[in-house]
């Protein structure tokens, strides 16, 4: 087998990241996901993981947590979905010491290097090959027998990023739920803490039509008594909520017996103008710094130092330079980032309207008054109304358009979500992006938003 052929293999499988209508319980069984992990030996097992759910924030907060740790000199697993423009962008490893490169192996250095620092440590093609080849078997065996149906593809991918962590040994997995979270593949692990990013309605006809079923589904990643943490206590850490999920996940933090840390109560952070303030369990740190913008990313930049925190009632102390200097140096592509300046072009995967709320807030705290191009285009399953609706309120000034992706909404469907009929209508990112620099003069702001594979193309593009 050579990368092509792994590649055809993992694309063979079922790939509801690319399919807009199912039922939410039956293809995603967890017991066929345990049963086909038993067969492998349960790699899951040998990690100490941080589990980070919600609605928005996910990705980040991950990321954030994950760059401190390796700053305190861990060897990091970073699993994260979906990804911009090559799937090896989900599983990376961060080391403590970046890995010195030769720059005659790279045929385009300057072009290349950035690309490769953007996603530090992604999984090697030869590792998803090896990986791939030692598996084949015991898939193809596995699925034949199931009697909960064949592994989908994020099955299979989170199973090789199970055996790719263990293997490399690292200290600590980090790991983003793919989907709500009770359900998800990733929720097999027994985890130290469990992160509760902001919940709000996403995926009503999968996850529930009320906030209250949402915040079940997302807070039943917290864990009960586990091994791995001292007194078997589990940890769990939220950002500021909605009462009615916070409600829903202190209960299930006690069902649990687990530790449960929220902002507003246990920690705080306070917005400056260059920098922030945190105030927390243990810590009280002044003039942070982050290079993702917006006052959203402070939130999930606190929310990550809280759990940090946290990890000291499992015994595993961080220093403050390390939490310093992780935020400091943490990158995440395509989260309000801005990728050019003659006219400015912002990319931020604001997937739902409470994403959009938070974008919004963004542009004007870091672009006041300045006109605003959006090009916009979204999975046909999201909330298309509200989040269509939130757009609008950004601005006027809307090319539809639609990703490369079976998923995504054709423009033309999307038009009745606006109340004006000034849109303009585009067949893919390229066409947008040029009926876009053509309308914006050098002072105006073009925003692309929307689906994560929007801004990846986009991104890819420029």
């Amino acid at each position: 087998m050579n990368y092509s052929q792994a590649i055809k293999y993992l694309n063979s499988f079922v790939n509801y990241e690319k399919i807009s209508s199912y039922s939410y319980g039956y293809p995603l069984k967890l017991q066929r996901f345990i049963n086909f992990l038993n067969l492998i030996g349960n790699p899951q097992n040998d990690l100490k993981v941080i589990h980070v759910a919600g609605t928005k924030g996910k990705g980040s907060t991950s990321a954030f947590t994950a760059f401190i740790l390796k700053e305190a000199g861990f060897k990091i697993g970073l699993y994260t979905s979906p990804h911009l423009n090559d799937f090896r962008e989900r599983i990376r490893i961060l080391n403590p010491k970046s890995e010195i490169r030769n720059p005659k192996q790279i045929p385009n250095p300057k072009s290349q290097i950035q690309k490769l620092d953007d996603f530090e440590g992604m999984i090697l093609k030869k590792d998803i090959l090896g990986l791939v080849s030692g598996l084949k078997p015991k898939i193809d065996k596995f699925n034949k027998t199931s009697k909960y149906g064949e592994l989908t593809f994020f099955e299979v991918y989170t199973a090789i990023a199970f055996q790719y962590f263990k293997d490399k040994k690292v200290d600590f997995a980090v790991l983003e739920t793919g989907l709500g979270g009770r359900l998800d593949a990733t929720n097999v692990c027994k985890s130290l803490v469990s992160i509760l990013t902001p919940i709000s309605l996403e995926h009503t006809y999968l996850l529930g039509n009320t906030l209250e079923k949402i915040a079940f589904e997302k807070a039943s990643i917290i864990k009960k008594e586990n091994k791995k943490s001292l007194n078997g206590k589990t940890l769990a850490v939220s950002a500021h909520q909605d009462k009615t999920a916070l409600n829903v996940i202190k209960k299930m933090a006690q069902r649990n017996n687990a530790v449960l840390f929220y902002e507003g109560r246990d920690f705080k952070f306070k917005v400056k103008k260059n920098s922030f303030d945190y105030k927390g369990l243990n810590y009280n740190l002044e003039n942070l710094n982050i290079k993702l913008l917006g006052k959203h990313q402070i939130a999930n930049a606190s929310l990550a130092i809280c759990a940090i925190e946290a990890l000291r009632y499992q015994g595993i102390d961080i220093k403050e330079d390390a939490i310093k200097n992780g935020l400091k140096n943490c990158l995440w592509p395509a989260r309000f980032e801005v990728i050019s300046k003659k006219p400015t072009i912002i990319i931020d995967g604001a997937q739902n309207g409470a994403s959009v709320k938070a974008l919004s807030k963004a542009l004007k705290e870091k672009f006041p008054g300045r006109k605003i191009w959006a090009i916009f285009g979204i999975a046909k399953d999201k909330e298309l109304k509200d989040t269509s609706c939130e757009v609008e309120k950004i601005t006027r000034n809307i090319i539809l358009t639609k990703a490369d992706n079976t998923r995504a909404a054709e423009p033309k469907d999307l038009l009745k979500y606006f109340k004006t009929n000034s849109q303009i209508l585009t067949k893919n990112s390229k066409e947008a992006l040029k009926v876009a620099k053509a309308k914006a003069n050098k002072n105006d702001v073009i925003l692309v938003t929307g689906s994560l594979y929007l801004c990846g193309e986009t991104r890819e593009i420029l």
